[in-house]
Formats: structure tokens, C-alpha cells, sequence
């Protein structure tokens, strides 16, 4: 199996970090425009294989012919968030970005799963759906999966348990709409209502919408990447040993939750087909909304883009 990542700033460095520990394929392969980055990168991460008794290979390239073969293409390429920037504001300069890296893919890759981690990321998939031509299962989002551990994190943290025995869905657009899930989330299948107060659910609601925006004001010069990067290889790692994961995902939706034609986080089965089956669970007319509300942000981004 061949993963291939095109990016190679913090959070696609990541995901060849990951990718490695984990062992999810035998070939990996970073990519980037700027001479020597992804080389300099693949080879700091190769020298850590004898410690974690990796036999793959791993190399870093500007070359990117060298997308032929690959099994999974994880996109991370892109400008990232500063403080006070929204994800929004990136819209046009990363669409551009995007564009160009899945053309490529398009034209070396094109029997490949695609997996998007470019913010805003609900868009990202979108352009790179319309540049591929790709069909709708060949093509996701990773957020889903991040925001999810967020707020199982921030559950955790609050109860003082371990973060493991914590189960929680976050739906929705990867931004400060996406839905937190209050009524599923548990501890050991005790739900968080019966364990915490009104007012301390709705702090941690807020904390993970807002997480990843704490991360860059805090560091100032960029953004989260060490969960971000495990998030992206816990989707590559299910597509490429066919795990059928059951993930949250930025999947198109067509008619799924009465909605269509955009792109949002909604649990899918994960496996080597890609996107194999969208999970349409039944939600609360509140938490129906809140879900409807994030398709339209994602259609007003997906309308302000520029012409693909």
C-alpha cells in the first residue's frame, strides 16, 4: 500500500509522522513545491524508523509524477489560519492551492482515495470533488475525527476520567457551527447528562468549537497539528487496511439529513472503497437545525468560491 501526502508544513510532516508509527502502509511519500522541504522532512521522520521498527520507505519529493500508485492522497497543502483569521478568510487563497494539488491527482493518481485536511475544510473537499471528477466516495474531509477527540477530550478532562471510556459526535461543518452531539455523547455508556450539569455541557460545547481557534491564538505563528495529523492517518490507516471504521467524515451528501449538494461531517463506514455508507441516524429537530445550518454556511462558502 502507497499513502502519499502533498503538503509538507507541520500538519502534513504529521501525518508522515503518524503514518510511520502506526505502519499504515509500506510506501510514503510527501510531497511539496519548495525545494528541499519535503525531503528535509521525510528525512528527519525516516530516521526515527529503527526506533519504531518501521521497514517501509519513506522519502520526501517535488516530483509529483511520483503520485502514480498511490493507494490514499492526503492534501494538507495550503496556507494556515493566523489569529484573528477565520477560516473563511482563507477561502480563495486556498482554493487555488487545492485546486492545483488535485489536478495532479487527477492526472497521476486517479484510482486514489482523496482526503482533504485544507482549511475551510467543508469547501476544500468541494474543490477538490469538482477539479478530480472523482466519484463522491473517492473524496473526504477530515474534521470529524478531530472535533469528535476535542470533545472527548474536554469531557474527560472535566469528569477527570479517562479519555478513552469517553464516547462523543461532533456533526456538521468543521467551524464555529459544527455540532457537538449532547445527546449521544457517553461515559461508558452513561450519558454526559447524567454526569454533568447543564451549564458545565454547554462550556465544554463551546470549547470544542472553539478549540482549534485557542491553539492559534496561543501559538501565534500557526496551528494545531499533532492531533490533526493523527486524526487524518485514523481515516488512511481505515481506508488502507480496510477497517470499516465507523468516522466522522466531510462526505457530499445527496438527499442524506435533507440535504444536498455540499460537503459535511456526518458518520460514514470508512474502508477501501472509501466512503462506503453514509450512517443517516435520527437526530432531534433542535440538533436538525443546527445541522441545516451548517449546510447553508458551507453553500454561501461554496458560492464565494472562485471560478474551478
Amino acid at each position: 500500500m502507497k499513502l502519499s501526502i502533498i503538503g509538507a508544513g507541520a500538519v502534513g510532516t504529521s501525518c508522515a509522522h503518524w503514518a510511520l508509527v502506526k505502519r499504515v502502509a509500506q510506501e510514503i511519500a510527501l510531497f511539496d513545491i519548495v525545494p528541499g522541504l519535503a525531503k528535509g522532512k521525510a528525512l528527519d521522520v525516516a530516521q526515527s524508523a529503527p526506533l519504531f521498527n518501521f521497514s517501509g520507505k519513506i522519502y520526501g519529493t517535488e516530483d509529483f509524477s511520483l503520485l502514480e500508485g498511490s493507494d490514499v492522497v492526503i492534501i494538507t497543502a495550503g496556507k494556515p489560519r493566523t489569529p484573528g483569521m477565520s477560516r473563511e478568510d482563507l477561502l480563495k487563497i486556498n482554493a487555488e492551492i487545492v485546486k492545483s494539488c488535485a489536478e495532479k491527482i487527477r492526472l497521476y493518481a486517479p484510482n486514489s482515495i482523496v482526503i482533504v485536511v485544507s482549511n475551510p475544510l467543508d469547501a476544500m473537499v468541494y474543490v477538490a470533488y469538482k477539479v478530480t471528477g472523482f466519484p463522491k466516495e473517492q473524496i473526504m474531509g477530515m474534521a470529524g475525527v478531530l472535533d469528535s477527540a476535542r470533545y472527548r477530550y474536554f469531557i474527560a478532562e472535566t469528569l477527570g476520567v479517562s479519555p478513552r471510556d469517553v464516547q462523543a459526535l461532533v456533526m456538521g461543518v468543521h467551524g464555529d457551527l459544527m455540532l457537538p452531539l449532547i445527546r449521544l455523547a457517553n461515559v461508558a455508556g452513561i450519558p454526559i447528562t447524567e454526569l454533568l450539569s447543564r451549564d458545565k455541557i454547554e462550556e465544554i460545547v463551546i470549547k470544542t468549537k472553539y478549540g482549534g481557534g485557542e491553539i492559534v491564538n496561543l501559538l501565534k505563528t500557526g496551528s494545531a497539528f499533532t492531533t490533526p495529523g493523527l486524526a487524518t492517518i485514523e481515516m488512511a490507516e481505515s481506508i488502507l487496511k480496510d477497517e470499516k471504521r465507523v468516522l466522522t467524515c466531510s462526505v457530499l451528501l445527496e438527499g442524506e439529513y435533507g440535504i444536498n449538494g455540499v460537503f459535511l461531517g456526518v458518520p460514514v463506514i470508512v474502508g477501501r472503497r472509501g466512503v462506503e455508507r453514509i450512517l443517516e441516524i435520527h437526530l432531534e429537530p433542535e440538533e436538525l437545525s443546527a445541522l441545516h445550518q451548517s449546510a447553508k454556511a458551507c453553500q454561501e462558502l461554496i458560492n464565494a468560491l472562485p471560478e474551478l
